[in-house]
């Protein structure tokens, strides 16, 4: 059978391949025990309802929409192993993956179902040329990976039509991009932040759900009907059926009871207040959100730090939460597409590490001398202009080979002073002395 330009065969040795534990009919369930004994006591943790809890929703999309409005830069390596942005027509497939799918949407789907699944598998299609011409982003409950008794890995592939996959099929490794997160269970099996918050997601759905039962029915709790004596049972079901009827459920808020013969209402369900639902839904989000290392003020919770430094908390939210996601998907698109050791992929943070205006100047001003004045535009998104390629620095600033050489020479020392001439003009009597004494000398050396 030939599927997406392979030659996929069944053979006997198929019958050998296991399925990796944490798949569905694997060891692992679907639904997971959030503490041991959670499953007898009907304690469950799905990972659709735990979806529908406000806070694991925000730091979902959040994430995953962060991650996907930066654009992916394809990447040569230069002189000196700096790495600058290229083109290459055989990689178009990082600017349109597929032909349903935007690039921000395809990046979308690919965090959202490793953030969910704790998994992302894509499929690769090649062209004619062995080209990958396409990537599709399949449903992690449709794939479950397979090893074989030599330790090769495959992946089973139930039929998904939008993907491309008719049928039940065997696929190699080199074929699928499996992008995994916290491995805890098995190498091959990625865990979703779920495991870890998906009770207190639970807890918060119960508190809002209770909520809601309340104020649909007229912000009245249950409670007792109480009588000073005994009465019988047909009428104590008569009262019963009376009060249900007229002052429980919808529209029954403004009614006034009357109540005779000494029979008394009280109500039975916590106050709000000693139950501490504020701070109990709150902490519910907090732990969402420390599961998934996102700052709670992100997505609304708590308050807004006081620094004013946009950028630095952006970082320390790049850090915590996105960074390791980021040059995840990075690595396995190097892997997946073949690029090489000279090509590479990259994500843009100038989008997400922005700066506010004043800060962001105040940088360009500091690179002076470290960015030709093109560079520093281009930061600002504005055109070249002429003799903006070259570093400037001020004139009192110095080379460091310039100063090597200079710290390298001798120092000079200082000049022996010269001697006296005898002969100087300066004093005439002086110099009619000195050779008076010259011509003795010389008269007496003749008669010697």
């Amino acid at each position: 059978m030939r599927i997406f330009g392979l030659e996929i065969t069944r053979s006997r040795k198929e019958k050998s391949l296991s399925g990796v534990p944490g798949n569905r009919g694997g060891w692992w369930p679907v639904v997971w025990e959030s503490f041991p004994g959670a499953w007898q006591r009907n304690v469950e943790v799905r990972h659709d309802s735990v979806l529908s809890f406000h806070a694991d929703f925000a730091c979902k999309t959040l994430i995953a929409s962060d991650i996907a409005k930066m654009r992916v830069k394809l990447v040569a390596r230069g002189p000196n192993d700096i790495w600058t942005e290229t083109t290459n027509p055989a990689y178009a497939v990082l600017r349109k993956p597929n032909p349903w799918q935007t690039r921000i949407q395809f990046f979308e789907s690919w965090v959202i179902s490793k953030l969910q699944r704790g998994n992302t598998y894509v499929l690769k299609v090649r062209d004619g040329r062995n080209v990958v011409k396409h990537l599709y982003v399949l449903d992690p409950q449709l794939v479950t990976p397979l090893v074989s008794d030599s330790g090769d890995v495959f992946y089973q592939l139930n039929a998904d039509s939008l993907s491309g996959v008719k049928e039940a099929v065997v696929v190699p490794a080199r074929e699928i991009i499996h992008d995994r997160f916290n491995c805890i269970l098995h190498p091959l099996v990625g865990v979703s932040p779920i495991f870890a918050g998906g009770l207190a997601a639970m807890q918060g759905l119960a508190i809002q759900n209770n909520s809601t039962e309340f104020f649909q029915g007229g912000s009245t709790a249950p409670g007792i009907l109480t009588a000073p004596g005994a009465i019988s049972d047909e009428t104590a079901a008569r009262l019963k059926s009376h009060w249900e009827t007229n002052y429980t459920g919808k529209g029954t808020a403004k009614k006034v009871a009357v109540l005779g013969d000494g029979l008394k209402y009280e109500a039975m369900s916590m106050k709000n207040t000693d139950a501490q639902l504020i701070e109990q839904l709150r902490w519910t989000a907090e732990v969402v959100c420390s599961v998934y290392h996102v700052p709670p003020y992100k997505i609304g919770v708590g308050q807004m730090p006081t620094v004013n430094n946009v950028q630095s908390l952006n970082i320390e939210y790049y850090s915590q939460a996105l960074q390791v996601l980021i040059e995840s998907i990075e690595l396995c698109l190097d892997e997946g597409l073949g690029v090489g050791e000279n090509l590479g992929t990259e994500f843009d943070l100038d989008g997400l590490l922005r700066m506010d205006s004043a800060t962001q100047m105040d940088v360009l001003e500091k690179a002076k001398g470290k960015l030709t004045p093109n560079e520093q535009r281009k930061r600002l998104n504005a055109p070249p202009v002429a003799g903006g390629d070259t570093v400037y620095m001020q004139e009192q600033d110095h080379s460091l080979e310039w100063l090597s050489r200079r710290d390298a020479q001798p120092i000079a020392q200082p000049a022996a002073p010269e001697p006296a001439n005898p002969l100087a003009d300066d004093d005439p009597n002086q110099a009619r002395a000195v050779l008076a004494l010259y011509e003795k000398d010389l008269r007496e050396a003749l008669n010697a």
